[in-house]
């Protein structure tokens, strides 16, 4: 006995299977927004976190190289201490970065993959200004990041071997000669929180242009 098919239940179907596809698609890119849009927010935090942990790490270091300073054994765990979440802070943000970056260009290729698939001329047009739009936007993250690793990777060298060589040496002369050096790490620590503005700045902008429904 041959089982009757309703026609109307085959068109519902084939409906059914085409909005899902549609729906499928969209979410991809959506999905792949939200994860790339994620993965920028936490290196603005890192970005963040590493500019107070600065500040924290050069007021301990100057105070562990203060004239006068009473008790210099705890000012230096003191220090080490900050070093120490300076260094991890630093390892965590360069993870997400480059996390950032490789997602960004997933993201980006697969926008231009779908782009092609487009038959009305119209949308794979607009879909192709809005890409390169964006993208723009996306790259000026890469410009601004420009020479902040190594920026950040020098100051992260020169208060770890301040470190070393005081935990060898914290006598009064030792602390004394060491002063200059440290100095400079706290020039260097400035200049490390006005690299990190410009990418702060670019990486907002770039979040704005991610956001789905026009608010986060």
């Amino acid at each position: 006995m041959k089982l009757r098919t309703k026609p109307g239940v085959v068109f519902s179907t084939m409906i059914l299977g085409v909005i899902m596809s549609l729906t499928g698609c969209a979410m991809t890119g959506m999905q792949r927004s939200a994860k790339t849009d994620t993965t920028m927010e936490k290196v603005e935090q890192d970005y963040n976190e590493a500019v107070a942990q600065v500040e924290v790490t050069g007021a301990s270091l100057g105070d562990l190289v203060k004239l006068g300073q009473s008790d210099v054994k705890e000012a230096f765990e003191k220090y080490s201490d900050n070093v120490d979440k300076m260094e991890d802070l630093g390892k965590r943000l360069f993870k997400h970065a480059d996390n950032m970056n490789s997602q960004g260009k997933d993201y980006f290729a697969e926008w231009r993959k779908q782009g092609n698939t487009y038959t009305n001329p119209q949308i794979q047009a607009l879909s192709e200004q809005r890409r390169a739009d964006l993208s723009a936007v996306f790259a000026k993250i890469s410009e601004a990041s420009v020479g902040v690793k190594g920026v950040f990777k020098a100051y992260l060298s020169d208060i770890r071997e301040i470190q070393t060589y005081l935990s060898n040496d914290l006598t009064p002369k030792g602390v004394e000669a060491i002063i200059p050096t440290a100095e400079t790490a706290l020039k260097d620590g400035e200049s490390l929180k006005d690299a990190i503005i410009p990418v702060l700045s670019a990486i907002g902008s770039a979040r704005a242009e991610l956001t789905q429904g026009g608010a986060k």
